[in-house]
């Protein structure tokens, strides 16, 4: 470099201050490219002035950018001769240096030079990263391997241990960029003492050149230290199955880690993922070609897994392997020829895999009952999966008994004593039937329904091998009052000492002696029913039915009564309702008062849901055996008592047996009292025809409003407006009626217009021609003729008025006898 480094010029004495030509610096330039053009004069003089100045240098090296190489590497190499130590001189000149010898062939005696030029510049700048990164990407470039890598050894001695996390990234991406794993190997192990948190890609990259057993021990070292944190965001399940993955795929790469253990000692790490794992203990053997092992390890994952997820995946790789291995085996067959031993071979594992295969729905099972023993459903299922095989069966519902703990059961645990004694019985066995319902009627149950359904089910199978009287026993047995009586909700006493109020052992027993029984046994039971108050309705009116059927009329009257005395209403309309019915029917009228009585009880506190029926029957009791009046005051009554919704249907009834019993005349209030309850119609046709009407359908509903109004209003205000408005419609207005006399109201212009209109009447009446048959009462005129012109609401139309009148009516007088006055009257 002593070309770039010397400089063969002469320097004379600087100018004077003069700005005029004079003497100066007579430069002698011996080479061309030393000379100066005018536009550099102006930076040489500047640099004459200030020969440090960093600034001036770089400006006068940006004014050469565009000139000749040399020129501008010669301004560096000045500029560096007076600032060696200038960062901001020496990365412009090795990038400059850099971008002249781009695109070169590696052997260019330029590329050389550009390298010595960095060395220089190293002996300056060797704490500065920056040009270390930019010499080691430059010789990475040009492909020289040892002296790139010896070049990064010497930055990572040259830098503080604070700038290694500079120069790492690119050492560790020259040496993946080789086929070199030693030496790849060696950087890495040097890197992860600085930066451990980074095994994972030390990892990965073992793994791409096939260093699995190293992979191996350090991914099992990173899943053992509880401190790593990945920086790809695993978790260490993650890692964890990264490592069985590794271990189960290539087993015979990896020597320096025990594949089964790690893979064991997962299962009781990692529960929730027992199929996966037990899969990659099985493939570890099988491509070690340890296929007996291999199975070994499916028979003992499909006889631990605990979840359904888990047997699935075990049972499918299990399944697979077999197919596998028979393919192999036939294959086998085909090429080598059909000798017997392999013939036998092949339909032994297809044997195998056919008993593997019909095994699947038991080997499900056991999973279920595993997950949970206490499952009832699915030791009954065990059962149905053994069909075909007595001892099996009998083991199971054995084991059953004995595991199922009945205060854990899901289902019914007394079902599983039932259907073991059936089994028995089924099979003729009836004494040993009997022995297991002995024992289940011992066994602490959680709940009095399970042991009563076990004394019922002991009851039912005497009676269908015809033993009545043992049935009878058994259940008389079972309602026998304990030594120690307990209320039966009391959960902390044994089930024997509330069995005793358990309505299904006593209805069985009811139903056993009424059809095995006698009379007054059957009655003792029920009469115990009661007495425990344990009956339900149905109980109750199958007790009076039964004493009915016996000719026990006021027992089941009785019965009825202590019945209604234990329920209250909902419960109790059933009973009410058979008891009024029954009542009615045996004694009619001849008890009136007292089913009077009845019926007043029935309806006390009766809900209105329930009253309607009530009201009806006693209606028609009264009338058919007592009064009419009774029986409408209790229609009236009960259009009141009934729900909203069945009024109008209880109106109709009361309107047509008024009608039926008074005649039509006496309906009317009813119906004023009906549309009085009801007005809520008026209000709904309106809303509807507001949503979904015209003006004309409006117009309708009040037209018909007021006419229904008009028909069944007895207010005097409205009737007097309404006839005002008539006859002012007719003869004219208001003021014409009483003419100066606005300030009268309407009823005293009504009073005018009707002494107006009697006025007339008599003045227009015809005279009789024939005497009056009848007496005419003492009054004014006035008044006669006013009533005669108010038209009634309540008239009823006889017929036309041209009707021929009436013939005299000619009385007969008849003596009173003496024997009705008695002695209050003389002779």
């Amino acid at each position: 470099m002593a070309d770039a480094t010397e400089m063969p010029e002469r320097e004379e004495p600087g100018p004077g201050p003069g700005p005029g030509p004079g003497p100066g610096p007579v430069l002698e330039l011996e080479r061309p490219e030393l000379r100066f053009e005018e536009e550099e004069v102006q930076h040489e003089e500047e640099l004459l002035r200030n020969p440090f100045s960093v600034r001036c240098w770089l400006r006068y090296a940006q004014a050469r950018r565009g000139g000749p190489r040399p020129r501008l590497n010669l301004l560096f190499e000045r500029a560096l001769r007076e600032l060696p130590g200038s960062y901001k001189l020496w990365y412009q000149y090795l990038r400059q240096r850099r971008q002249q010898v781009k695109g070169r062939c590696p052997t260019d005696p330029a590329i050389e030079e550009a390298n010595a030029c960095h060395e220089r510049a190293l002996v300056f700048m060797h704490k500065m990263p920056r040009i270390w990164l930019d010499y080691c990407q430059f010789l990475v470039e040009q492909g020289r391997i040892t002296r790139t890598r010896r070049t990064f050894d010497r930055a990572l001695r040259a830098l503080p241990i604070t700038q290694h996390h500079r120069i790492w990234p690119l050492y560790l991406q020259f040496v993946r960029r080789y086929p070199l794993p030693e030496t790849a190997v060696r950087v890495y192990r040097r890197y992860l003492k600085l930066s451990p948190e980074s095994a994972e890609e030390y990892v990965g990259y073992l793994r791409s050149v096939g260093r699995l057993d190293e992979a191996a021990v350090r991914l099992a070292r990173l899943v053992n230290d509880e401190r790593f944190v990945s920086k790809e965001g695993k978790s260490n399940y993650q890692l964890w199955q990264e490592l069985c993955e590794l271990l189960s795929q290539h087993p015979e790469r990896v020597r320096s880690l025990d594949a089964g253990a790690i893979i064991r000692g997962g299962l009781t790490r990692f529960t929730d993922q027992l199929g996966r794992l037990w899969g990659a203990l099985a493939d570890c053997y099988i491509r070690s070609g340890h296929f007996e092992k291999a199975r070994d390890v499916y028979e003992e994952a499909v006889q631990t897994v605990m979840t359904v997820r888990d047997f699935t995946q075990v049972f499918d790789s299990y399944a697979q392997f077999e197919e596998s291995v028979i393919a192999a085996k036939m294959e086998t067959v085909a090429e080598l020829g059909r000798e017997e031993d392999e013939e036998v071979e092949l339909e032994l594992r297809l044997a195998r895999f056919e008993r593997l295969m019909g095994r699947r729905p038991l080997l499900l099972n056991s999973v279920l009952l595993r997950q949970n023993p206490h499952n009832v459903h699915e030791w009954h299922k065990r059962v149905q999966l053994y069909q075909g095989h007595p001892q099996q069966i009998i083991n199971t519902y054995t084991e059953a008994v004995r595991t199922v703990d009945p205060f854990k059961a899901t289902g019914r645990p007394h079902g599983l004593w039932v259907a073991f004694a059936r089994f028995y019985e089924d099979n003729g066995q009836l004494d040993d039937a009997r022995t297991i319902l002995t024992k289940a009627t011992r066994v602490r149950f959680r709940q009095v329904e399970d042991l009563a359904a076990v004394w019922c089910e002991f009851g039912e199978m005497e009676l269908r091998h015809e033993n009545y009287e043992e049935a009878l026993r058994i259940l008389r047995k079972a309602t026998a009052l304990p030594a120690k009586r307990a209320e039966y909700f009391d959960s902390s006493e044994p089930v024997q000492n509330r069995l005793y109020k358990s309505l299904k052992v006593w209805s069985m027993l009811a139903d056993l002696e009424e059809s095995l029984g006698t009379f007054q046994s059957t009655k003792a039971v029920y009469d115990r029913i009661l007495d425990l108050r344990i009956a339900t309705p149905q109980i109750v009116i199958n007790y009076g039915l039964f004493l009915e059927e016996h000719g026990y009329f006021e027992e089941s009257f009785k019965a009825y009564e202590r019945g209604i005395a234990l329920f209250r209403w909902p419960n109790v309309a059933d009973v009410w309702h058979t008891y009024l019915s029954k009542f009615v029917t045996r004694y009619g009228g001849r008890k009136l008062e007292r089913a009077r009585d009845l019926f007043e009880q029935a309806l006390d506190g009766c809900p209105p849901k329930y009253a309607k029926t009530i009201y009806l029957l006693y209606a028609k009791l009264e009338e058919e055996f007592g009064l009419a009046r009774h029986a409408m005051g209790v229609y009236e009554r009960a259009t009141r008592a009934v729900l909203p919704a069945q009024q109008h249907e209880m109106f109709n009834i009361y309107i047509k047996r008024a009608a039926e019993l008074y005649g039509v005349t006496h309906t009317r209030p009813i119906y004023q009292k009906a549309i009085e309850i009801t007005g809520t119609f008026w209000q709904t046709w309106k809303d509807f025809e507001i949503r979904h009407g015209n003006e004309d359908t409006i117009r309708e509903m009040l037209r018909i409003k007021r006419s229904v109004q008009a028909t069944y209003n007895t207010q005097v205000n409205f009737m007097a407006s309404q006839m005002l408005k008539v006859y002012s419609n007719a003869t004219g207005t208001v003021s014409d009626l009483a003419p100066g006399q606005s300030g009268l109201d309407d009823m005293k212009l009504l009073e005018q217009r009707a002494e107006q209109l009697a006025a007339e009447a008599q003045r227009d009446a015809p005279r009789p021609k024939e005497k009056v048959l009848f007496v005419r009462a003492e009054g004014p005129r006035e008044a006669l003729a006013a009533l005669s012109q108010q038209g009634n609401p309540e008239e009823i139309d006889l017929g036309d008025e041209d009707e021929p009148e009436p013939d005299e009516v000619q009385l007969e007088q008849k003596r009173v006898p003496a024997s009705v006055f008695g002695g209050l009257k003389d002779d």
